[in-house]
Formats: structure tokens, sequence, C-alpha cells
């Protein structure tokens, strides 16, 4: 029995902001029920139960949305109590959680900081490029709402760490955006993605942009570590541990699907977050134990289909950095056999440019140096 990660959506795909490039809404939008409610009591518990049964060592639960806070604070409360009441076996339990910031309170703040929450938040760098797609109901921008939520999270010192969409404009404006989310300390830059029929929008982000990005924050990122002041971005940290030996600790990096269990309200288990999706629910966790889930057709169907890669892959000089890439990045289109990943030419335009640099900053870590 492995360690234990489940992503948990405890209000499905409710939110209070209308993201103009929401991945979940185009998911949600391809399923026969879009929206599932508020977890219930009786699915946290069944969940809690089967959870501490199963894992060996520790377990993760992973809050997102939609908007997590939706639930309420008296849901978490009452779900700590629950997994202090059957974590009989004293495994070390961790809890995240992943939020746009508006609906962050004095008292919600304190309960994270004292069960030790990583936060997330969602900041798509400046004012400007935030505001472009971070939106309300009423199409209002929502910066100034996200930081008063992360000045809260500072009070109650609370860990978090900051998640951009980097869309095309984002992609457009590296050095803003860095110097805009470098003071929070830990970054991690996602690239947007299109709807799974391949439409294309605004936001949609160019390979060609992406790499150009890549390159210009690798700069950014290179220069405050040699300056001593280093800065945490997921992907660029993957990398340098990829080059100490290490496996690297992000799913879409590591070249497969992994082990990995995302619950909707409603208990149904799927195999990933961008797969939420009736072609690929695997059973309900108030009906079935993760031992079952985990060995179950779909299940076991989804991670063997990760394998898949196309030969311009594994001929590649950087297939040992980028081993494909996630497995969404190679479904350009629902349906779809899997390809070659969409940034594809991305990642060739940063290794090359940057690859003896990248090299570079492994060697100083491995000897200890600046």
């Amino acid at each position: 029995m492995p360690p234990l990660s489940i992503m948990i959506k405890p209000v499905s795909g409710m939110c209070d902001l209308r993201c103009r490039y929401c991945f979940y809404a185009d998911v949600s939008a391809h399923r026969a029920q879009a929206v599932f409610g508020k977890m219930s009591e009786d699915t946290a518990r069944a969940l809690i139960r089967r959870a501490c049964i199963y894992a060996d060592g520790s377990i993760t639960f992973a809050f997102q949305g939609g908007e997590p806070t939706l639930a309420g604070l008296g849901f978490y409360e009452k779900f700590v109590s629950l997994v202090r009441e059957y974590n009989t076996r004293g495994l070390r339990v961790a809890y995240s959680l992943q939020t746009n910031g508006c609906g962050l309170t004095d008292a919600f703040c304190a309960f994270l900081a004292k069960h030790n929450f990583l936060v997330g938040v969602s900041l798509d760098g400046t004012r400007q490029t935030h505001n472009a797609a971070r939106v309300d109901a009423v199409g209002e921008g929502s910066y100034d709402r996200v930081l008063c939520g992360i000045k809260l999270l500072q009070k109650h010192k609370v860990e978090f760490n900051i998640l951009c969409v980097v869309t095309e404009a984002v992609a457009k404006a590296p050095r803003a955006v860095w110097q805009a989310l470098a003071p929070y300390g830990y970054i991690q830059f996602i690239p947007c993605i299109d709807d799974f029929d391949g439409g294309k929008s605004v936001f949609s982000l160019s390979a060609k942009s992406y790499g150009q990005f890549l390159i210009a924050t690798f700069d950014l990122y290179e220069d405050a570590f040699l300056h001593g002041k280093p800065i945490s971005e997921r992907r660029f940290d993957n990398y340098l541990s990829m080059l100490l030996g290490n496996m690297p600790e992000h799913c879409g990096m590591s070249g497969q699907c992994g082990l990995y269990f995302l619950i909707e309200a409603d208990g149904s288990v799927y195999p990933c977050d961008f797969y939420v999706l009736d072609a690929w629910r695997a059973g309900s966790i108030c009906e079935t134990s993760f031992a079952r889930l985990e060995k179950s057709e779909r299940m076991t169907a989804f991670r063997q289909m990760s394998l898949q890669k196309p030969s311009v892959c594994r001929d590649c000089a950087w297939y040992r950095l980028c081993r494909g890439g996630c497995r969404r990045d190679r479904e350009q289109v629902l349906g779809d056999a899997l390809g070659e990943n969409r940034f594809c030419e991305s990642y060739r335009m940063f290794f090359t440019a940057r690859f003896e640099r990248l090299q570079g900053l492994a060697k100083r870590i491995a000897e200890g140096t600046r």
C-alpha cells in the first residue's frame, strides 16, 4: 500500500469567479451532470474512513474546485475532526487547498494555520494580466480581492504559494509577471490549455510564446539564485532535481500517469483532475474501497494509455527531462490518440537555449555553492 494522495472537489465546479479560460468549466460541460453540489458529511466520512484503511504511512488531502472555500469553514472543521476520529494507525496527514483567494477570512486563515494547510493562490501576474482573465460573474477583475486574501494568509502565517496560468498575454510580459510574483517566494507557472474541442481563444498560448516565456523566466530564476535570493518555481525546481538524479514530484513531468484519485462532491472517483468525465468514472468512494478502485479497469487503462509515446519523443535529445509531458497536453482534442505534446516546440526552444546553464545551476547545488 502506497502513501495516498487524494484530490477532493468539495463543491464540485461551483465558483464565485468566471475565469475566462477555466478548464474545469469545460470538463464539466462534457459530462451528463455538470455540477454535483456540495459534498455531504456522509460522503466525507466514507472517503476518510476508506483512506485511513488503505494508506500506508501518510495521506494528503488536497482540496480544489471550482472554489473550495465555498464549502464553508464548518465543512473543513468537520473534515479534520473526522480524520482525527478515523486515523487510528497514526498516519501522517497533510492538507492543501487551492483557492482564488477571494473568500478567505480571518477565521478561515486561522483554521488553515492551525492545521498546517499548504495553500495555493491563483494570481496571474500583474493587475492587468490577472484582471483580463480572472473575473467575477459581472465581469469585474478580482486582483484586489486576491491581494486582500494573500494579506490575510500572511497575517496568520499560513504557508502558501502562487499559481499563475500562462496565457498568451502573460507570456508576452515575463519580466513584469516575474517581478509581481517573485516577492511571494514560491511560484508555479501553468501553461493555459484549450478546451477539449481544440478551439482557440484570445487566452490560448502559442508554443513559440511559451518557449520564449520559459527562457525569459529562467533567466530571472537563475539571476535570483546566483544573487543568493532564490525563488522557487516548480518546473525549474523539478528540472534541477532531475539533473541531480531525483524523480520529479510533478506528475505532469514524470512521463506517465501515476496512482492518483480525484473525488468529486458526490463521491465519484476519477484518475485525474483533467479527466473528470463520465468515460473515466471508476466508481464511488461511498461503495468501493481504494484498493479495488486502484485495480479497476478504468484506472488501470488510464495509467497504461499514458505510456504511449510517439517515436519523435523517444528519439529526442531532451526526452530524459521532458518525458513527453502531461497526457492532457498530448490529447489536444478529446478522443484523439495521444501524440506529440502541444508545447513540444516550447521545450525544444528552452532546452536548446538554456540547458547548459540549467546544468550549471545543478552543479552549483551539488557542490553546495552559489
